[in-house]
C-alpha cells in the first residue's frame, strides 16, 4: 500500500516488475489519498497489506501496536549501515525507535521552497521577501491541516527555538506566540483558498497556464513538478527561506518509508523488497527514473537524476540536511490533526495568538495520555 500521486505510486510498480523479473517474487500496489495516506491506521493496512508506505511519525504507534516487523534482520549490519551512511539528513534515523529499525527511508522530503524562475529574478532567501511577494500576489502557502502546523514547526526552528518533541509542552509562550503571528501575517495576504490547499493544489496553481504565482516559501518538494513538460509552467525548487538568520535550519522533515507488516505471511520475501529498493542503486536507477524522489543519498548527487530535475536534489540539499524531525511517541498523530484544526481555526478567525498556544500546549500535554494509561 502506498500513497495516490505518480511519485507515490509509479517507482514501486516500476521497481516491482523489476523485481519479479529478478527474483519470480511478484508484488502488486494499491494506493490511497494523501490525505487519507497521512491519517489511516497503520495497524489496518498491516493486516491487509504485506508491504506498507509510511510517515516516520507513525513509528510510536506502530510500536505500541505491534504491526510492523522490525527490518533490522540479523546478518543484514553492513547493509543497513549503508543505508544509514547515505541517509539524506536525518532520513533514515526517523524511522529507529527504541532501538530498532521499523522503515528505510525510500523517499527524502521536507519544507523547502519552490518558485518560477521565469516570473521572478531569484527565489527569496529571507522571510521579509516572501512577504513582499506575498503583498503582490504573488505567493501560496499550502496550510491544509497538517500543513499549517509544519508550517508552525518549521518557523520556531529556524528562529533558533525548536519546539519540543518530549512535552511536556510543545513550545515555550514567547516562541509560540511569535511563530503564529508570523503565521497569521503571511495567511492574511495570500489566498484564502490557503487553508483548504495541501502541496499538490499549491504546485498544480503555480504550474498551470497563465498562473502569476512566483512563490510557495514553504512547502514539502515534489520533483514531477521539477520534470520538464509533466505540466504547462515548469517549477523549481531551492532552500527555504531564512527566517533567523542562519540559513535553512529546522524544516519540518517529511518523506516515506517502507514498512513490512508483522503479519505478513510473506515476511521475509517482503523484507528482501525493502532493502533492495531502499538500496542506492536502485533508488538512482529505476526509482528515480520512475518518477520517485529517492531518499538515497546516491540519487541526490547523481549528475543525470539532477540534470532531469532542474537541479532539485541540490538546490534543496541543505534543507534536507538541516530539517527537523517531528515527534513520533504514540499518541502525536491525533494530536498533529487537533493541533492543525486548531491552528486553522484560529487563522481563519483572527483569533488571539495566546489562546491558540495554550490550546496547542494543552493538545499536546494530553497526547501522551495514552502511552501513560498503557504504562
Amino acid at each position: 500500500m502506498t500513497w495516490s500521486h505518480p511519485r507515490g505510486y509509479d517507482p514501486m510498480v516500476a521497481c516491482s516488475r523489476l523485481w519479479k523479473e529478478k527474483t519470480g517474487v511478484a508484488i502488486e500496489w494499491e494506493k490511497r489519498s494523501l490525505q487519507d495516506f497521512e491519517s489511516f491506521p497503520v495497524e489496518e493496512l498491516a493486516r491487509a497489506y504485506d508491504l506498507i508506505v509510511i510517515d516516520h511519525p507513525h513509528v510510536g504507534q506502530i510500536t505500541a501496536e505491534k504491526c510492523l516487523a522490525p527490518l533490522d534482520a540479523p546478518g543484514r549490519e553492513a547493509e543497513r549501515e549503508a543505508l544509514a551512511r547515505a541517509s539524506v539528513g536525518r532520513s533514515y534515523s526517523s524511522y529507529t525507535w527504541q532501538g530498532r529499525q521499523w522503515a528505510f527511508p525510500i523517499d527524502a522530503a521536507t519544507q523547502v521552497q519552490a518558485w518560477r524562475p521565469d516570473l521572478i529574478d531569484a527565489a527569496p532567501t529571507i522571510w521579509t521577501e516572501v512577504l513582499e511577494l506575498a503583498q503582490q500576489g504573488r505567493v501560496l502557502l499550502p496550510l491544509r491541516p497538517p500543513h499549517s502546523l509544519m508550517c508552525f514547526f518549521t518557523l520556531a526552528a529556524d528562529l533558533g527555538r525548536p519546539c519540543t518533541v518530549e512535552g511536556p509542552d510543545l513550545v515555550d509562550r514567547e516562541t509560540g506566540e511569535t511563530v503564529f503571528d508570523m503565521l497569521r501575517e503571511i495567511a492574511a495576504l495570500v489566498d484564502p483558498q490557503c487553508l483548504t490547499m495541501d502541496p499538490i493544489a499549491v504546485f498544480e496553481k503555480m504550474a498551470e497556464a497563465g498562473s502569476r504565482i512566483a512563490c510557495a516559501p514553504l512547502i514539502y518538494g515534489y520533483v514531477p513538478y521539477a520534470a520538464a513538460g509533466f505540466r504547462p509552467n515548469r517549477l523549481f525548487f531551492c532552500d527555504m527561506p531564512s527566517v533567523g538568520g542562519d540559513g535553512p535550519v529546522g524544516s519540518a522533515l517529511g518523506g516515506t518509508g517502507i514498512a513490512v507488516s508483522a503479519f505478513s505471511a510473506a515476511a521475509m520475501e517482503a523484507i528482501d523488497f525493502a532493502y533492495w529498493i531502499a538500496s542506492g542503486e536502485v533508488q538512482r536507477g529505476p526509482y528515480a527514473a520512475a518518477g520517485g524522489q529517492p531518499g538515497h543519498a546516491a540519487a541526490w548527487e547523481d549528475e543525470a537524476v539532477n540534470a532531469a530535475t532542474g537541479e532539485f536534489y541540490r538546490g534543496t540539499r541543505a534543507t534536507l540536511e538541516g530539517a527537523w524531525v517531528r515527534p513520533r511517541h504514540d499518541g502525536y498523530m491525533a494530536f498533529q490533526q487537533a493541533a492543525s484544526d486548531r491552528i486553522n481555526e484560529a487563522l481563519a478567525g483572527r483569533q488571539d495568538a495566546r489562546l491558540v498556544v495554550a490550546d496547542i500546549n494543552r493538545l499536546f500535554r494530553e497526547s501522551f495520555a495514552p502511552a501513560v494509561a498503557a504504562g
